[in-house]
């Protein structure tokens, strides 16, 4: 028997009684975080599976996603990471990863003493790597192009342009949840103390995050306070902050930044007339991937190739470069 696999429908399997972010009728499901294609068939779990394992704050976070009533009808396990959770014959425990807030990687150890990984999403270097026998690792950027040569300066780019643009009045930025608040966090820490104002769920999400160690300074819900609305509508200088799927409805006359992964040229480059695309990641890049692998010393490496990303290639590089054992799964 197969000790990892990806299915059809996107479950990662770790051992014999582990499902990873898609359904699968096995007693354990764990959810690595609360981006959609790590959510895959979540109410199916509540109902069908024993427990469904996830961190604290992934439970707070899809309690404000979904509602506080969805997780109740199953029986869910919030651990914290490096606590163990046995089944059966097998332990499973959750690792930190560095992408959204509340992420993990699972590891699951069964009685022949074999250590099976799935990274879930990360970005290195602050995610720990694991040892393990068997890795099942996503790939994103699993293409020998999905390279970026820049580093820190991502960061101090996206603040100069963000000062430079409030002398001209209001800045729109856009991006996946968890980026929206690292972003935040950067020009927070830089000292952009214009008003940021928040949609409602952007905004809960942001309270969960600072409850958790993330600071933000004082953030305004959009919804609540009329002199935040008036401030965009005279694009007065202020920083809003939304979801990437809002981006064709709202602020179509201001400066635009979006916070895109898929920014491998440049760090920040002008896409249009008032719109910027600054390559902000939560993903690693090829190179960071192998360096996982790598350093994880695995017999075997499955690349997930249910989700988006280049399976085929991280897999075919890792054969090559590394000489492990490696196949895209499904």
């Amino acid at each position: 028997m197969l000790k990892a696999t990806v299915t059809e429908k996107g479950a990662i399997l770790l051992g014999r009684h582990v499902a990873c972010d898609a359904h699968e009728d096995k007693p354990i499901r764990v959810v690595t975080h609360i981006h959609a294609d790590h959510l895959l068939g979540l109410r199916q779990s509540l109902k069908k599976c024993e427990t469904v394992v996830m961190t604290a704050i992934t439970k707070e976070l899809i309690d404000v996603m979904k509602s506080p009533l969805f997780l109740m009808t199953g029986n869910v396990k919030a651990l914290n990471y490096k606590e163990e959770l046995w089944y059966d014959d097998e332990k499973i425990t959750l690792y930190p990863a560095d992408h959204i807030w509340g992420a993990a990687q699972v590891l699951v150890e069964d009685a022949d003493q074999t250590r099976i990984v799935y990274t879930g999403d990360f970005r290195l270097p602050e995610t720990p790597i694991i040892k393990c026998d068997i890795l099942v690792i996503e790939t994103t950027y699993g293409n020998p192009s999905r390279v970026r040569p820049f580093g820190e300066q991502v960061g101090d780019l996206l603040v100069s342009l963000v000062n430079e643009s409030l002398k001209n009045g209001s800045v729109y930025l856009f991006g996946y949840y968890g980026k929206l608040q690292e972003a935040m966090q950067l020009l927070y820490k830089a000292k952009v103390r214009v008003p940021f104002i928040v949609p409602e769920r952007v905004f809960h999400i942001s309270k969960i995050c600072e409850r958790h160690g993330m600071r933000f300074g004082r953030h305004v819900l959009l919804s609540s306070n009329a002199e935040a609305e008036l401030m965009l509508q005279r694009d007065e200088p202020c920083v809003a902050f939304y979801h990437m799927g809002s981006r064709r409805r709202v602020g179509d006359d201001a400066l635009r930044i979006y916070l895109s992964g898929w920014e491998f040229g440049s760090p920040c480059r002008q896409v249009g007339e008032k719109e910027y695309r600054v390559a902000l990641s939560d993903h690693c890049d090829f190179h960071g991937l192998l360096r996982y692998v790598s350093e994880s010393k695995p017999k075997l490496v499955i690349t997930d190739n249910y989700r988006s990303g280049d399976a085929y290639a991280l897999a075919r590089e890792i054969r090559k470069r590394l000489h492990i054992p490696a196949k895209p799964v499904p």
